[in-house]
């Protein structure tokens, strides 16, 4: 009873952090503007690379990367300036939810 108890209640924990990504409508509404290039929910039909199910770190770290200057990009600086940190990890677990 108790390990059929924990097992529920680890898989309802982990669906639920997956649905919190996707219910924020603030992570959904900044994530809309990446769907211009990188496709709808991150998914990229063309040479833009696919945001869809990126690790949350890698994609916070290039965000702050085009930011700074480190990691060059056409018009990549402009729309990571747009964004905060709290901001780029709210993006970075929505699409790291999409699959």
């Amino acid at each position: 009873m108790k390990k059929t108890l924990a097992v529920t209640l680890l898989l309802a924990g982990a669906l639920g952090t997956i649905a919190s990504a996707h219910a924020d409508p603030r992570a959904r509404f900044i994530a809309a503007n990446c769907s211009y290039c990188h496709g709808p929910d991150g998914k990229s039909r063309g040479a833009v690379p696919s945001l869809a199910g990126l690790e949350p770190g890698y994609f916070v770290a290039q965000m702050k990367a085009f930011k700074d200057g480190s990691r060059p990009g056409t018009v990549m600086k402009k729309h990571a300036n747009g964004y905060n940190d709290a901001e780029y990890e709210m993006m970075a677990k929505y699409f790291a939810a999409i699959k």
